[in-house]
């Protein structure tokens, strides 16, 4: 079991900030090790199909290129405008090899595509000094990912409403919070008004007493 533990944690993995169909996410991919004792020199990221773009984020390790590719006719996006070319691939190649004991990490803005409910694949060949690993495998239907020796990385994508459902109860905690500072905001204000007035009132009733006095003492 260890030994399995072992090997998923050394795939080269996707993660995204968000998995909302049609929206916007960062796609981390993590780079944890070497072609066993090479050091990495270059990562290519193949995009799925229903993607026609990202955006890599500048890693000072790594010089970064985006590959094109020139579509069979053309395509129409969701936005009405039509496209000759995407962006098949990104490239990150290595200033200096990594270090096969050491990780890094990669970071791709994509538009997630609007198709609910399936899984998108991201298949990475990974270059080393000596070698490389081509993380490619689909798991085909009903078998399990872990089974893979090099599965590509994946990212499932969700349905909007379930999105908004969990913004939804977020906001409502929000809600809440900001309703019972304002009711001890209030009670406090109260409680400052009501002693606030009663000092007044012995004030009040001490410089009267102090008046008679005087005028007492005068008269005699």
């Amino acid at each position: 079991m260890m030994a399995g533990m072992a090997g998923a944690s050394a795939h080269v993995s996707v993660n995204p900030d968000k998995t909302t169909a049609n929206s916007y996410a960062l796609l981390t991919f993590g780079v944890p090790h070497g072609c066993d004792t090479s050091g990495t020199t270059k990562l290519t990221i193949n995009l799925p199909e229903e993607l026609t773009d990202a955006t890599p984020t500048v890693n000072p390790n790594w010089t970064v290129e985006k590959v094109t590719q020139t579509l069979p006719g053309p395509k129409r996006l969701a936005d009405g405008t039509s496209i000759t070319k995407r962006t098949s691939q990104i490239v990150y190649t290595a200033k200096a090899p990594l270090d096969p004991h050491l990780r890094d990490a990669l970071v791709l803005s994509v538009k997630l595509p609007d198709t609910a409910g399936k899984t998108v694949y991201f298949p990475t060949l990974q270059n080393c000094e000596q070698g490389q690993t081509d993380w490619a495998e689909i798991p085909k239907d009903g078998q399990d990912t872990h089974s893979l020796k090099a599965p590509a990385p994946s990212v499932a994508v969700t349905s909007a409403d379930a999105a908004a459902g969990a913004g939804h109860m977020t906001a409502s905690v929000s809600t809440e919070q900001a309703a019972s500072v304002t009711d001890d905001g209030s009670q406090a204000r109260s409680w400052a008004g009501l002693l606030a007035g009663a000092a007044g009132l012995v004030l009040g009733g001490a410089a009267f007493f102090r008046s008679r006095t005087t005028k007492g003492s005068v008269s005699k």
